[in-house]
């Protein structure tokens, strides 16, 4: 049984549209990442998922019941959620919080302690200050503490990591990979390539609303590493070629003994998302309506296809 299931959502603020036909699924145990430039609908789509906010068109199901009905507390428990819409209580200190929040589960031995979750996340020395004046990093920690402390069958993270340092990305990383290596399905938005190219099984591309893409990092990749680049010093000059086989012209330069500095660079997770987006935006107009007329897969890549 998938997870989550949605199909041909769309959401609009008067005559912006900010979802139009969005089509999504996880499986159990599955790890997704949503990429996109900003505005291009990740959070709406978090938002709408999770219940938060009501969508205009479209079917949702997450762990078998739609999320814009009323949901139980059993539902909201096999969920953990580190999201962007919430709203802070003004004088809760983070230890009054995450209290508030274990209180809120029954009782099992799957459920972490509040001071297991503030240990994890190294909360320690900030236990007692007051939410509203934690700086965006720490207040993203405090987030993500309460997500995991039940151990979650779904964790849903929106932009986790940003504001944290290197070794506080790790160690949310960590505890993520911990969460999905005991068979936590995880949907996460992110603009960290990297970010998604660790955790991510599954990465979707949504740009102005639309997935343009879906397909494992390998395969985004594969889909435009018909190129490779390559880069040496010769005769006083930095030069490029760019090649689909580079292994001939590479072969001939290594018998030139001015050749330096030789380096080939294959094609990154980054290298594909920007062609992937920029071939969206290049896209005639008339390829730019809300009818979708078919999908080209090619190597595990989805890229869809829409025609007025």
């Amino acid at each position: 049984m998938a997870v989550i299931e949605a199909h041909g959502i769309r959401k609009a603020y008067q005559k912006n549209t900010v979802l139009d036909g969005v089509d999504l699924t996880l499986g159990e145990g599955e790890s997704v990442a949503i990429l996109g430039p900003n505005g291009a609908g990740k959070t709406t789509t978090i938002e709408i998922l999770m219940g938060f906010l009501a969508r205009d068109a479209g079917q949702v199901s997450v762990l078998g019941a739609d999320p814009s009905k009323s949901q139980s507390p059993q539902w909201r428990a096999r969920i953990g959620m580190a999201i962007q819409t919430g709203h802070d209580h003004p004088k809760w200190r983070v230890i009054e919080y995450l209290n508030w929040i274990h209180e809120h589960y029954d009782a099992s031995p799957q459920l972490r302690t509040v001071d297991e979750a503030i240990e994890i996340f190294d909360l320690t020395e900030h236990a007692k200050k007051p939410l509203l004046k934690l700086s965006g990093g720490l207040r993203r920690r405090v987030d993500l503490a309460a997500a995991v402390m039940n151990r979650p069958e779904l964790l849903v993270l929106d932009e986790p990591t940003t504001g944290l340092d290197p070794a506080a990305k790790r160690a949310v990383h960590d505890v993520v990979a911990d969460q999905m290596d005991n068979g936590t399905s995880l949907l996460l938005t992110t603009h960290d390539l990297a970010e998604a190219d660790r955790l991510a099984s599954r990465i979707l591309i949504l740009d102005e609303g639309r997935i343009i893409a879906d397909g494992s990092p390998q395969a985004l990749r594969e889909q435009v590493e018909s190129m490779v680049e390559i880069t040496w010093q010769q005769r006083g000059g930095r030069h490029l070629h760019v090649a689909a086989e580079p292994e001939s012209f590479v072969r001939n330069l290594l018998r030139d003994d001015d050749v330096t500095g030789l380096e080939v660079r294959r094609t990154s997770l980054e290298d594909a998302y920007l062609a992937l987006v920029n071939r969206q935006k290049e896209r005639p107009a008339a390829w730019t309506s809300h009818e979708q007329v078919g999908n080209d897969k090619r190597d595990g890549v989805t890229a869809s296809s829409e025609r007025k």
